[in-house]
């Protein structure tokens, strides 16, 4: 086997570490010129990140969730227009979305059907082989699904939440797995939510969750598990159009939850996502478990099917020494990287980050390279970041360029 490289495109409008914002018709051409770009370059898949309202008008909400985020945090708000511009404008490069949220934009049900909707059309030439890779998850910014009603309903739910959230998001995945095999599904044949002390964190949230459930329903004692209303209440449906080609989807979720990774796999075959800064000892965990739950319709569980996200910094600039390269990848790195988790300020565990390693390459091409080789397995697959607040277009394109024709054959030794 050899490492697979795939590329991922945040269209993220923010300020840069020049300080220069481009305009949205500049992102969305800068973007599009460069997944013309990876296709050249024969990377495997184009992952999309997506994101929905603006990030810079939640800042004054009652509740933001990313204060300090300069600017839009991704300007793809409906992943599959921008999925059939990259078909259009490709030939060999995959498309995927880095993640979709099944909480927003009208909820499972809707996403559900925009997936079979796009793969009928992009299905219909029968030579018609790239697929069309799902990303889910329950969206990292909460204020995305607050429009769609994906709020505490009452004292319960608010003490349970996030907790009770994440729930959702497992009533949500197997609504929109289920509809996207094809099947007939109501309320009443979706799984029940119960909340118990095993959801939560410490024994005093529970404790505040066990009181709340006190107050709202008059009860004597704390009770020991609480029934949670179904968040989508529906008589039979089925999603029509229902003949598309199931053979052009490939779904990956984005969640560490274990227990999730095995319960979305009972429906239909669910690849996973881990972020680069995901510590090695979860990333092995992780493969150790989907191999043994991993739907049998997928096929044998192989490491490439966890796609891992890494942040590149390569710098193969003409006119420049080896070291000189080096020491300006370093620079680019550090302003890029302080930008961002200056950005991110209260959104991650700083403990987390800490002990996060490796969630970047750094370096000339041949100092890349060699990070690869020791980082990752020789099976995994990458899914590489090189927009990472850096709006020079020609830049990026270069050093994509650079990646492709410089660092993967050193990686890969000539084989690409």
């Amino acid at each position: 086997m050899r490492l697979r490289f795939d590329i991922f495109f945040s269209i993220s409008q923010t300020p840069d570490t020049s300080g220069h914002t481009p305009s949205e018709s500049e992102m969305f051409s800068n973007f599009l010129d460069q997944a013309e770009k990876a296709d050249e370059l024969g990377f495997g898949v184009g992952w999309v990140a997506q994101a929905h309202l603006s990030t810079e008008v939640q800042k004054g909400n009652s509740k933001p969730v990313v204060p300090h985020y300069p600017g839009e945090v991704g300007l793809c708000t409906d992943f599959f227009q921008v999925a059939q511009k990259m078909f259009a404008r490709t030939k060999r490069m995959e498309v995927g979305s880095a993640v979709m949220s099944i909480l927003a934009s009208g909820g499972p049900i809707a996403q559900a059907e925009r997936v079979g909707s796009f793969l009928a059309l992009h299905g219909l030439d029968q030579n018609e082989s790239r697929k069309l890779h799902i990303g889910f998850s329950a969206g990292r910014f909460e204020f995305m699904a607050r429009p769609y009603g994906i709020v505490p309903r009452d004292i319960v739910e608010e003490a349970s939440w996030p907790a009770l959230r994440g729930q959702i998001f497992y009533e949500a995945s197997e609504i929109f797995l289920r509809l996207l095999n094809g099947e007939t599904i109501s309320t009443e044949m979706i799984r029940d939510t119960t909340m118990t002390r095993d959801h939560f964190r410490s024994e005093a949230d529970w404790q505040a969750v066990q009181a709340a459930a006190v107050e709202l329903h008059g009860l004597d004692a704390p009770p020991e598990s609480i029934e949670i209303a179904p968040r989508y209440n529906f008589e039979e449906i089925k999603t029509i159009p229902q003949e598309w080609r199931r053979d052009l989807l490939n779904l990956v979720i984005g969640s560490h939850d274990p227990t999730l990774q095995m319960e979305v796999n009972r429906w239909r075959p669910v690849q996973v996502f881990n972020l680069s800064i995901t510590p090695p000892h979860i990333i092995d965990a992780t493969h150790e478990r989907m191999a043994e739950t991993y739907h049998a319709d997928g096929g044998a569980w192989t490491r490439s099917m966890m796609p891992r996200t890494v942040m590149v910094f390569v710098n193969d600039e003409e006119g420049l020494t080896a070291e000189e390269r080096s020491a300006a990848a370093r620079s680019e790195a550090n302003a890029a990287l302080t930008t961002y988790w200056n950005a991110l300020e209260g959104t991650l565990d700083p403990a987390k980050v800490e002990k996060a390693a490796d969630n970047a390459v750094i370096g000339n091409v041949e100092e890349v390279a060699a990070q690869i080789r020791e980082r990752f397995h020789p099976d995994d697959r990458l899914m590489c970041w090189f927009d990472f607040f850096n709006h020079d277009s020609a830049r990026v394109q270069r050093n994509m360029d650079a990646f492709m024709n410089s660092v993967v054959p050193r990686v890969n030794g000539g084989d690409e």
